[in-house]
């Protein structure tokens, strides 16, 4: 890479991520993905105790290494929609909150970062907050 291209490159990546504090562009480069991972600048926060009590219920269950109600809970989650902070695959994992009277897994989540960081969705990964645990 030269180094008009590579200076390019952190440039873009500067600007990118301070608009919206998430996103990193594919050219950017490894070093610029570790740099975006764990950024949670972008998020709007939310206390947990603000949430449903079932999201209680299931960061509980996280902290306590489980059971959990369904076998996908647990597993990785591929951040396909790219609104978290992009990350390594293995980085993010996903847990079920349940849905009162749904009778599938519904469209709650706690997705969970390998630095402590724990999001909610209740659209199906459609947008996520950024939870405050302790309160």
């Amino acid at each position: 890479m030269t180094n008009i291209t590579l200076r390019a490159v952190k440039i873009l990546f500067a600007v990118v991520i301070g608009l919206v504090g998430v996103s990193v562009p594919a050219s950017a480069g490894v070093a610029a993905i570790h740099a975006a991972c764990g950024n949670t600048s972008g998020f709007s926060r939310v206390n947990l105790s603000a949430l449903p009590a079932q999201a209680t219920d299931t960061v509980d269950l996280i902290e306590a290494g489980g059971p959990f109600p369904f076998p996908q809970d647990g597993q990785v989650f591929q951040n396909r929609e790219r609104i978290l902070p992009t990350c390594s695959t293995g980085y993010y994992h996903e847990y079920t909150v349940i849905t009162p009277g749904s009778s599938t897994r519904g469209a709650r989540r706690v997705i969970t970062g390998s630095r402590g960081e724990f999001f909610y969705t209740a659209d199906h990964y459609a947008s996520f907050r950024l939870v405050n645990v302790n309160a």
